[in-house]
């Protein structure tokens, strides 16, 4: 569902409604004492009362607005509308460091028009940052965002928020052949991560594990600075999984060889699978 300037304009201003409701309730519990509740999965997966606050909020907003839109949320799920439209909601991405009261974690908007995420906001209250892009452009507040050129992987910064969300074999020696190369490896950041990816003090993001929530807010960001943000395979990153982004798009070529190393990689091999 292609949409004019009228109408990016309007959501693009909506959104940051929707990232203030979100901050309003999110920030009493940021640095204070409040208990925490593991998800379970392979690697733990917290969750807050400011997580589900925040998404709550943000429903509430987005019901009352524009009814037929889809919603699509970490904390409750999917909401599916008449419209193709659809949000796409992570109320605090990096709950690991928000509960360890570092500030490398964000509220995650994103607009789906059914093919692709065309607007993306990440916002810090904490920091006062507000990153948003839509595929076109990007800003941090009013600043335009340029990813810097950096075409040669031995120059490159790459960042990566664990290790552990590597899930098997495969997936982890894809990733060391990437970190072999770089000229340094810094582990954290979470969605802070790509957004100095999109200011240009970052070049190489490699990931696993991800969820369509945890990427497709971003992807309009590093898109609109001028990065590359997909799927190992180079299809789109918009489902998550195993998700890379680079600030220059001749990086970007360099690091997909790696990944999929052909004396490494069966043809037709998925690096998802075990």
């Amino acid at each position: 569902m292609p949409l004019n300037a009228e109408q990016m304009g309007e959501f693009r201003a909506f959104a940051l409604t929707l990232a203030d409701a979100a901050a309003a309730a999110i920030e009493p519990y940021f640095r204070a004492s409040l208990s925490v509740e593991d998800k379970g999965g392979r690697i733990y997966d917290p969750v807050t009362v400011a997580d589900k606050a925040a998404e709550d909020a943000m429903r509430t907003l987005i019901q009352a607005r524009y009814p037929s839109h889809g919603i699509l949320g970490e904390e409750h799920g999917v909401a599916r509308g008449s419209s193709p439209l659809t949000w796409v909601l992570d109320p605090i991405d990096g709950t690991r460091a928000f509960i360890t009261g570092l500030p490398l974690w964000g509220t995650l908007i994103a607009l789906n028009d059914g093919e692709r995420p065309v607007l993306g906001v990440m916002n810090q209250p904490f920091t006062g940052e507000r990153f948003i892009g839509t595929g076109d452009a990007a800003w941090l507040g009013d600043r335009p965002l340029k990813t810097r050129a950096c075409a040669d992987l031995g120059a490159a910064s790459l960042m990566c928020t664990t290790p552990d969300m590597f899930e098997n074999a495969k997936q982890k020696a894809a990733f060391e052949r990437v970190a072999g190369k770089a000229r340094m490896l810094r582990y954290g950041g979470d969605c802070y991560a790509y957004c100095m990816l999109a200011s240009g003090f970052v070049d190489v993001i490699v990931e696993a594990s991800l969820q369509p929530y945890d990427v497709q807010a971003l992807m309009p960001i590093i898109e609109g600075a001028g990065g590359v943000m997909t799927a190992w395979d180079g299809g789109s990153a918009q489902h998550g999984g195993c998700v890379v982004a680079c600030g220059d798009p001749a990086l970007h070529a360099q690091v997909l060889a790696l990944l999929q190393h052909a004396d490494r990689v069966a043809p037709g091999w998925d690096l998802q699978g075990e």
